[in-house]
């Protein structure tokens, strides 16, 4: 569902208060969401996505950019493992589709 025109997108630092209060003082999704006057599944969504993001940074992932690289962009070591990583993955999973699926 697209979202209301002029609407603005929620400034990082209310996520980050949202985050501090959920996670260290235990506030509910359901009381944040009256707190801040927002939709209940907004807030919801909101606290997954950061928990997501914590756990990829804590996992050794780092976060990627959005949108197209700019020209000249060499990508650094990191980088290139983990889109070897990913596309290793990737392969083995199509692998084990046509498999499944009796092609191969």
């Amino acid at each position: 569902m697209p979202r209301e025109k002029g609407k603005q997108n929620t400034p990082q630092s209310t996520i980050d208060e949202i985050m501090r209060m959920h996670n260290q003082d235990g506030v509910s999704i359901r009381e944040l969401s009256s707190i801040y006057k927002m939709p209940f599944k907004s807030v919801k969504n909101m606290v997954t996505r950061e928990n997501n993001k914590k756990r990829r940074v804590k996992a050794g992932i780092e976060p990627c950019r959005r949108g197209r690289p700019k020209k000249g962009h060499v990508l650094t070591e990191n980088e290139k493992d983990n889109e070897i990583r990913r596309l290793k993955m990737e392969n083995e999973l199509l692998r084990d589709f046509l498999h499944a699926v009796g092609r191969k």
